[in-house]
């Protein structure tokens, strides 16, 4: 076991995270979580940003520069909610991984 089904959580945290401070991006996503050890493929980032659109933690908007355009990610107020949630289940799992 790789232990991928375990990441997909923690990685949709890390996207919520980032999307709270500041509008995300495909391509700079991808850059963050790779600092944090997570090698993610667009083929696996942009169904997970789609899903997470789709289901209401995020939403979207298309942002022109020239000839380029850009899709941005911020979080909602679902997203925001879903993720104070989520530190408080984290934090007392870490509690409970490192306590001896």
């Amino acid at each position: 076991m790789d232990g991928r089904e375990f990441y997909s959580s923690l990685i949709r945290l890390h996207i919520l995270h980032h999307a709270i401070r500041e509008p995300i991006f495909g391509l700079g996503i991808i850059e963050e979580l790779a600092r944090h050890g997570y090698k993610l493929s667009t083929g696996t980032l942009y169904p997970m940003l789609h899903d997470l659109e789709r289901k209401g933690y995020l939403s979207s908007m298309e942002e022109r520069s020239g000839r380029q355009s850009r899709r941005l990610y911020r979080a909602t107020e679902l997203g925001k909610a879903t993720l104070e949630d989520a530190k408080q289940k984290v934090q007392e799992l870490f509690g409970e991984l490192f306590e001896d």
